[in-house]
């Protein structure tokens, strides 16, 4: 599921995750473009529906505005260029 962090923020994602100490249960997590937890459930559910489900209508309530910058993967190559 994919919104906006409120008005004029930048997208962010709501994903299902799954842990070790979580068993078989569920919890939703909301993450922006700079991979950045913006906030996670502390209760599971027992599908990725549910908790796909119940991240997205915390999503809805959210306020926040997003702006994370993507951190880049690339070297830079300043150091390469002649003065």
């Amino acid at each position: 599921m994919e919104g906006s962090a409120g008005v004029g923020g930048s997208p962010v994602q709501v994903a299902a995750v799954s842990t070790p100490q979580d068993g078989s249960s569920w919890r939703w997590r909301i993450v922006n473009y700079a991979g950045e937890v913006i906030e996670e459930s502390r209760e599971t559910f027992p599908t990725i529906a549910s908790a796909v489900e119940q991240g997205s209508k915390r999503l809805a309530k959210m306020d926040g505005v997003d702006n994370s910058v993507p951190y880049s993967y690339s070297r830079s190559t300043r150091h390469l260029r002649a003065p």
